[in-house]
Formats: structure tokens, sequence, C-alpha cells
């Protein structure tokens, strides 16, 4: 009786399936414990290097500015703090130059190298030793000197640099700049809005979309502080001449619909220079209002207490060699885009305003709407230091030379534009070398 009791049971498989489970679940939940930390290492490994590549970027920027060494190690540090690194639970060494690495031995970079020791979770159970990851990030001036042919000169606005609306630009040999420190100093904005160029550089931080196309930079990159010089800086204001007493009940009217005119500066304006230089200038005291096609001869066209405005039905085609205009006292340029700009500043050597085509005062700080068709070309710089710019250029110039230089820049319209301000008297615009992550 108790043989066969005994043998029907080790004939009994009813319970096979639990014996196997209970065996195997230690297996299981740790693998899965041991899966889930090896995920999570992961994910700190990600964060530590994320913040390695802005500490050694940081590193790089404030030895572009020839700071000593323990200003980068700050500098390194804090920003490597303030991207989720924890500092108490490891080590960060700032190397200059790099101790390893392609870049060795390059007086330029920054190698920073991080560590983080944290303790074990289920892996515990194998092993009491805690677990410490790394990442090691380079950081160094490209060593390009990228020419710019669109600045915005605001250390502060939010943005200062816009792209925005149903823009489709693409510059040529020509970086976009923008000294605002603003997180959003470069900012696109709409699914709409297109731009190609070399390289944007900002002292701040930069918004973009896909929609940005670099040609000569990976990302956008960071300029050391205060940013990029303004080029025109030193250029004299038109000063002396007196609206209301030698120019009374001027006409801001110029032009007719379906004609051609042409407006010639005959005033002659005294520059303290050795030797004396005299240039013809137009005051236009109450704003200038263009109708029909008129060109204007060499010369400095002054436009105060009003906006300078192109009108008419038809195509107005505007045009000028030599030319200037001088926006200050509430003049602004109001030029919409149903106009046809052909406008080239003067030549270098021709007088104090070489390469400026339009100039506002450093006080003036109207507003400024500079469009045209897709016939226009201008040659020279938009100079419009205390001004927001809307530009919209509507041109397809392939060997133009147009600068835009302004407190606030917006940019707008469909332009294909080439840079090329070799011959046209205008300033260089050089962001300098670029401070990007190398390794």
């Amino acid at each position: 009786m108790i043989k066969s009791r005994l043998t029907a049971f080790g004939a009994d498989r009813k319970g096979t399936v639990i014996v196997f489970v209970a065996l195997a679940m230690p297996v299981l939940v740790g693998g899965m414990g041991l899966g889930a930390e090896t995920g999570y290492r992961y994910y700190n490994q990600r964060l530590l290097q994320h913040a390695a590549d802005f500490a050694a970027h940081a590193g790089a920027v404030h030895k572009y500015k020839d700071e000593n060494k323990a200003q980068i190690d700050l500098a390194a540090l804090n920003v490597a703090e303030s991207s989720e690194y924890d500092h108490t639970l490891g080590t960060i060494t700032v190397n200059i130059p790099p101790a390893s690495g392609a870049f060795t031995g390059e007086p330029s970079a920054v190698e920073v190298i991080l560590t983080e020791t944290r303790p074990r979770l289920f892996s515990a159970i194998f092993s009491d030793t805690p677990v410490v990851i790394a990442a090691r990030a380079v950081a160094a001036a490209n060593g390009l000197v990228q020419p710019a042919c669109i600045l915005a000169l605001s250390t502060t606005a939010s943005p200062a640099l816009t792209v925005t609306g149903s823009t489709n630009i693409k510059l040529t040999d020509c970086a976009v700049a923008s000294n605002s420190t603003a997180d959003d100093s470069f900012k696109m904005s709409g699914l709409g809005s297109y731009l190609e160029t070399d390289c944007v550089a900002t002292v701040g931080g930069a918004e973009t979309t896909s929609n940005l196309t670099l040609v000569n930079c990976d990302s956008p990159t960071t300029l050391p502080h205060p940013g990029v010089q303004d080029p025109y800086w030193w250029i004299p204001e038109p000063t002396g001449i007196d609206c209301q007493t030698m120019y009374p009940g001027k006409n801001t009217k110029v032009g007719k619909p379906n004609q051609t005119t042409t407006v010639t500066a005959t005033d002659p304006w005294d520059i303290s220079e050795d030797p004396p230089l005299e240039v013809k200038v137009m005051r236009f005291c109450n704003g200038l209002d263009v109708k029909g096609d008129v060109t204007f001869d060499p010369g400095v066209y002054i436009i105060e207490n009003g906006n300078f405005t192109v009108s008419g039905t038809t195509t107005p085609k505007i045009s000028g060699e030599g030319v200037t205009f001088y926006f200050t006292n509430g003049g602004a340029a109001k030029i919409a885009a149903n106009a046809q700009l052909d406008l080239k500043a003067p030549e270098e050597g021709d007088g104090p305003y070489a390469g400026i085509l339009f100039f506002g005062g450093h006080d003036d700080t109207d507003a400024h709407i500079i469009q045209g068709n897709s016939l226009s070309t201008l040659t020279g710089a938009i100079y419009m230091p205390a001004s927001e710019v809307t530009f919209s250029g509507n041109s397809d110039s392939g060997s133009g030379c147009t600068q835009v230089i302004a407190n606030t820049i917006i940019l707008t319209g469909n332009s294909d534009l080439a840079i090329d301000c070799s011959d046209a008297g205008t300033q260089e615009i050089n962001i300098g070398q670029l401070i990007s992550v190398v390794e």
C-alpha cells in the first residue's frame, strides 16, 4: 500500500510548472533588475556627457577671452553644475591644453573630464563596489574667421535676430550674428521659415528649427562676450544743417507716376578733415514720398520728421549710385515690397560714407522696414545701430553686397543673396574664431 502511494506521488506532474517557476523566478527578477539598472546607468552616462560637452565649451570660450586657469576652471564647473552634474559625487578635471586625444597639446583647446561615483542598486547583491562613470569632452576655437553680413547689436533683446513668416533666405559666403545674451538671441519661428547661411553665432542662445541649414558650422556657435564690434561706430553723423532755417517748406514729394525724375544733392556740407572734404547733401524735413521712377545722383540725402516711402499703383523704380540715405529726428524708411530698388552706396575712397547705403542716427530708435521686389539690388550697408530693421530683400542677387547691422533685426521674405563686398567700400564684419566641441 505504502509503495503504491509513493509510486503514484512520483508519477504525479500537476505541480511541476509551479516548481519550475519558483526556481526560475530569482533569475527572472534578477535579470529584470540588472537590465533596469543598466539602463539607468546609460541614462546617467548621457547626462554626464551632456554636462562635459557644455563645460568644455564654456572653458574654451573663457580661454578665448584670455582668462586665467582658475577662472576657466570655475566657468567649467558652474556650467557643468547647471547641466545637472553633482560635483559632490565625483571629480572635474580641466586640462589646458588637453592631455589626451587628437587635440593633445593644442593651446586653444580645453579638455574637461567629469566623473561620478554612484552606489549600486540591484547589483549590490553581487558586489558592494560603487560604480564610477566618466565623460570627456574637448572644445576649441576652430580657426575659421567667418565673415558676417547680418549683425544684431543689442546685448539684451529677446530675441535680437528673428527669422519669421513665410521666409526663404539663402545667404552665400555670409554668416549671421547676434550680440544679445538672451537664451533666444537668435530665433526662428514658424514652420514656413527657411534660412541657409554659413553659420549662426550668438553671445546667448539660439532657438532654431529643422529649416535651418548651416554650410560651415555643425550647429549654432557661441561668440565670446561682448560679441562682434559695431563695424561703423566711428562714422560721423551729418550735423550743422538746420531744416527750419536752411530748408523752410522743403517739398517732400518727389516724382510723378509713370514719369522719370532725377534728384540731385547740391547743398555743400564741409567735413572737418585734412584736407577739408565737401559732401553734397539734400535734406527732406518732413519725410520723403517718392512716386514713379526716380534716380538719385551721388550725395547724402537726409530724411527727418517723416517716412521715406515709395508709392504708386505700378512698380516704381528707385535707383542711384554713390548715395547714402541718412535718417534722423523721426525719419524712418518704410519701403514696401512693390518697389524695384537699384541702389549702391559710395565706393571706397569716395567720401566718409563709403559702403553705407542707409544710415540711422545713433540716438534714433524709429523702426525701419526695407523691402523690394524680386529685381531689387542693394549694394552697401543698412546701418541702423539704435533701431529695429525688418528686412526683406526679395532679391536674387548673384554677386551683390548687402549688409544689415541694426539694434534688432527681423528677416522676412524670399532672398537669395551672394555676398561679395570686395569692391563695395563696406567694413568687414568678422565674427572671429568660433568655439565648438571637437571631441
